[in-house]
């Protein structure tokens, strides 16, 4: 009987010794078997008790759910510890227990339940029922979340993006499962929409180029310029967040799932009335819109805009910037010039307004009226002096003086300087006026040899002697006879035998009123009275002597 009792023994402790006995490293079951000191006591089994932290056995913020008598699993870290206790861990366990279920989802693409409860650097982190994952700020939502305070310890799906179990690195996306439920509202949404449809939406946000407007579910674009019909600037003009609108679906892309939406296409298009309303080389009052380099943009009634060019803005004020003629806001004339209802576009002139000021000038300055202005500006080519109207008019170099060249005339006068001058040509189409200074006091040449012909015998007075010849004045105009035609006789060609003072009758050989000159002889007119002598009192084949026939006229004169 003892040796039976015996091999019992023996056989229960071999068997003793051949259970597994559980690695370190894995997870075991347990049973709570007391709780004290914060603290839960779990046998393990194999004679081996340990101490796991109540926190371990609750989820982030919420209160520890364990009693004496719960089955638990716990991560053996250690057989024995100093105190001859196990070293067991539930969070260990968990996390273990987290990954496979995780790898596995992973794997399968599914989706996975967590709670946020921390906030990190750039995200935040997820509890996914025991692996701590990491969800970066943009992940959160479709959109930037600024308070996430009512997402945090809330139960609710993830997507993970990426793990690696040897780091012990999890990376998870809220928004891929917002966007997945977002696409699938969106189509079921966009199924349910056509063309040319009018719908209500809630303006959620505004832009510089336009608003986005919820349809139930699905967001569409109202661009700034399907708003109205008249030009808006900002959106936030006619519109703001929350306002709930009207408007119609003006095209949907099935690819991509925009809509674009439009609110002026349910009202009346003004440019429907625009060729009737604005004839052709009409005025009217509009208001300046926009100003840019070429031109402004002025607001005929809202919806119908048309375009001052640079050109058509000033008669006189040329290669100047159109805000300098014109300000925004500013109540203008203007004339319809021309209409493109196909391109919508309206040509305007605000100069056609006003009468141009060459015709003015044209009618209250007839030609050979006098003027006065201010030297504007000095050319190689003349003098540009201010008129009435804000215009100009030229002197050319050849109006300056009758007796200096040009160049030597337009030297006596400086910027800023007025002047008298004569109008001599006014061109309308060219806008140029032509004026002449010379021409104030009349033409001296043309009064002094009006009755002066070719052949004329006038008296001159000598103003100077010369190697050449001797300079004459005759009715204030300067000539010169040169050295042959100072007589007949070459021994009489003579300058020296002239004194200043001296009354001379010579004989006119050239008018040049071009270069206002008169040609004179004295030698002409001996030989024209020579042959005038010899016609009336014989011929130079009778024998009469020059002598005879000159001393019977002589005394015929007396």
């Amino acid at each position: 009987m003892a040796n039976a009792t015996m091999e019992e023994f023996e056989a229960l402790l071999s068997e003793s010794f051949e259970m597994d006995t559980p690695e370190e490293g894995s997870v075991v079951k347990g049973k709570v078997i007391a709780i004290e000191a914060g603290q839960a006591i779990i046998d393990v089994g194999y004679k081996m008790e340990g101490r796991v932290e109540l926190k371990e056995f609750a989820n982030p913020g919420e209160a520890p759910e364990i009693s004496v008598g719960d089955e638990v699993e716990v991560y053996l870290r250690a057989a024995e510890n100093a105190r001859g206790e196990a070293v067991i861990s539930r969070e260990m366990a968990r996390r273990e227990e987290a990954w496979d279920r995780l790898e596995k989802a992973y794997a399968d693409d599914a989706r996975v339940e967590g709670a946020i409860f921390g906030r990190v650097k750039g995200g935040f982190t997820v509890d996914l029922g025991g692996a701590v994952a990491f969800l970066p700020g943009s992940q959160v939502d479709v959109r930037p979340v600024r308070d996430a305070g009512p997402l945090m310890g809330l139960k609710q799906p993830f997507q993970i993006l990426k793990m690696d179990r040897r780091r012990g690195n999890i990376v998870v996306s809220r928004r891929a499962i917002l966007e997945e439920s977002r696409a699938e509202q969106r189509a079921e949404v966009i199924a349910n929409l056509t063309e040319g449809q009018t719908v209500d939406g809630v303006v959620k946000n505004i832009t510089e180029y336009g608003a986005f407007v919820d349809l139930g579910g699905v967001d569409g674009l109202l661009h700034v310029t399907d708003m109205a019909w008249r030009r808006v600037n900002h959106p936030s003009e006619i519109l703001s967040i929350g306002e709930t609108v009207k408007v119609q679906v003006i095209k949907i892309n099935k690819d991509t799932h925009r809509i674009s939406l439009g609110m002026k296409q349910l009202q009346e298009d003004p440019w429907d009335l625009v060729a009737v309303k604005y004839p052709l080389s009409t005025v009217h009052t509009g208001r300046v819109t926009n100003i840019t380099d070429y031109g402004a943009f002025v607001e005929l009634e809202p919806g119908v805009e048309g375009l001052v060019h640079v050109s058509e803005m000033s008669w006189t004020k040329k290669n100047v910037h159109p805000g300098k003629i014109v300000s925004t806001s500013q109540e203008v004339e203007v004339m319809v010039l021309e209409i493109d209802p196909a391109k919508r576009r309206v040509s305007l002139g605000l100069k056609q307004t006003m009468r141009n000021p060459w015709e003015v000038f044209s009618e209250t300055h007839p030609e050979g009226t006098e003027v006065e202005g201010e030297v504007k500006n000095i050319t190689e080519f003349g003098l540009f002096i201010g008129l009435p109207g804000e215009i100009d008019g030229m002197v050319h170099l050849s109006d300056l003086s009758w007796d200096q060249r040009g160049e030597e005339a337009i030297q006596e006068y400086r910027k800023g300087d007025v002047v008298k001058a004569v109008v001599t040509e006014v061109d309308t189409d060219k806008e140029r006026i032509s004026l002449s200074i010379k021409a104030l006091g009349g033409d001296k040449f043309a009064d002094a040899v009006g009755g002066v012909k070719r052949g004329s015998i006038v008296t001159v007075e000598v103003t100077a002697i010369e190697d050449g010849g001797i300079e004459v004045e005759y009715e204030g105009m300067k000539s010169f006879i040169r050295r042959s035609d100072l007589s007949r006789d070459r021994a009489e060609q003579r300058p020296e035998r002239f004194s200043v003072g001296d009354k001379l009758d010579v004989r006119v050989t050239n008018i040049d009123s071009k270069t206002r000159r008169l040609g004179l002889s004295i030698k002409a007119r001996e030989i024209a009275e020579e042959k005038e002598a010899v016609e009336q009192y014989g011929s130079s084949a009778s024998g009469a002597s020059l002598g005879d026939i000159l001393g019977a006229a002589l005394k015929r004169d007396e």
